[in-house]
């Protein structure tokens, strides 16, 4: 049985919305609309096709589409009634519009295109991309060489790509710079000034609490890796310490690998015509990606579920840089890592959609990990998280954990720091609730304090 789809559509009579529909149709994947059947698939009574009818549907809709539609129409046995199948196919030049308006097929409706995807549907029919555009009045001085030459160094390094001649001569190979003037990709990968563009990120409490806020701006280069430090400095990490001598691991709060792919598809993917800033806000046990731009092309959230689906990328010359230095794969497998570094942490789960004309990221989890193997040391120290232990706090930890009767003396002697130090450490992990003093000073003992939840 034929269903309403992002292919299919119903409709009872042949009206205003069937032609908006094809127009929707041929602005993404082409599809279907059968006149004569209602919302339930069911046949229409009574509905009749005069001799000059489809003749006059097919002129119809040549006249209200711009570029005109030519659409293929054919009678359908139904039920044993007689209904109309109007196909379309996608377009070779997009996008199409219907009385100067234009649509694209979303699941089963029609969603009227804002003036940034139009431009993007225009430029993507031409197998062009923004970032391949000259810069409004920026030229080769505008350029740090710098950060060019830094990046020709990774390039030849990474060894996928090898570039040779002068500075210039490198980025005309690469399409970056167009005789003296240049690309946007270029301003944005190697500006010596503002680009205009930014990251806007915060830790938060609840959407409301802000604890913390910040905004960057710079290359894009420059912008992944002072993100991934903001991120890596607002997020909890656990220590597992085992060992003798002590060996100290970090267990970040979320997978860095994970969290990196995130952040370089956003800023590589953004659609730069949009004003809206990439916002990243960081939760106590979530965090939150937002980037400009719907999913490019006709990729949609549920092709990102798989691992064998096509993409076209919005930044052709940006994620070709990107590529070349080692940072991305091949466009699209970065999800595949992505899910990859999700699964390590057993309670951590991803979600993502298109919202608000951007695309959202959502990474939580409901446990924090906190160990990479089990032992009666580890069950101990790494029960409690914090990202305000320092290492000789946490051999103090260590060394608790071994011995709870162990003097401030003794540990003096074992962290190799005063026994002025020693008490200090010692008082901020009893306000910080990672110990705990049984008794009296010379008869009592020391407890390392669980915090679970379970």
């Amino acid at each position: 049985m034929i269903t309403e789809n992002q292919h299919t559509e119903f409709k009872s009579s042949f009206n205003e919305t069937v032609i908006e529909t094809l127009c929707a149709f041929a602005n993404t994947n082409g599809g279907k609309v059968y006149v004569g059947i209602d919302d339930k698939g069911m046949p229409v009574p009574n509905f009749s096709i005069g001799k000059e009818t489809i003749a006059n549907w097919i002129n119809e809709i040549k006249n209200k589409t711009q570029p005109s539609i030519i659409a293929d129409i054919e009678p359908l046995i139904s039920y044993g009634k007689e209904v109309i199948c109007i196909s379309v196919n996608e377009f070779p030049v997009k996008p199409v519009s219907y009385k100067g308006r234009y649509y694209k097929r979303v699941n089963n409706s029609n969603h009227q295109l804002s003036s940034i995807e139009i431009t993007n549907l225009s430029l993507q029919s031409l197998q062009l991309s923004w970032d391949s555009y000259i810069a409004h009045g920026k030229s080769i001085e505008d350029l740090d060489t710098h950060k060019v030459n830094a990046f020709f160094e990774r390039v030849n390094s990474m060894g996928r790509f090898r570039l040779e001649g002068s500075w210039i001569e490198k980025l005309h190979k690469l399409k970056l710079v167009q005789g003296a003037v240049i690309t946007n990709a270029a301003w944005l990968l190697f500006a010596k000034e503002s680009t205009g563009y930014n990251v806007h990120l915060g830790r938060l409490k609840t959407p409301s609490m802000i604890i913390d806020d910040k905004m960057l701006n710079g290359t894009l280069f420059d912008m992944v890796e002072e993100t991934m430090r903001y991120i890596i400095g607002q997020i909890k990490v656990a220590f597992e310490i085992k060992g003798m001598p002590t060996q100290r691991t970090e267990i970040f709060e979320y997978p860095l690998p994970a969290l990196r792919e995130i952040v370089l598809n956003a800023i590589i993917h953004r659609d730069y015509m949009s004003p809206i800033n990439i916002q990243i806000k960081i939760f106590d046990n979530y965090i939150t990606f937002y980037n400009p731009g719907t999913l490019y092309g006709n990729l949609t959230v549920a092709d990102l579920k798989k691992d064998n689906y096509q993409a076209i990328a919005r930044n052709k010359l940006i994620a070709e840089a990107f590529y070349l230095t080692g940072d991305i794969e091949k466009y699209g497998s970065g999800f595949v890592r992505i899910r990859k570094g999700i699964k390590e942490y057993p309670t951590m789960k991803m979600e993502f959609a298109e919202v608000a004309s951007g695309f959202l990221w959502t990474v939580s989890y409901t446990k924090q990990r906190v160990s990479l193997v089990d032992d009666k040391v580890t069950d101990k120290v790494t029960d409690k998280v914090t990202d305000k232990v320092t290492d000789n706090q946490a051999l103090i930890i260590q060394f608790i954990s071994e011995n709870n009767k162990i003097t401030t003396q003794m540990l003096s002697e074992k962290v190799k720091i005063s026994q002025r130090k020693i008490k200090e450490n010692i008082a901020k992990l009893k306000e910080i609730g990672l110990i705990e003093r049984i008794g009296s000073a010379k008869g009592g003992f020391w407890k390392v304090q669980s915090t679970n939840n379970e």
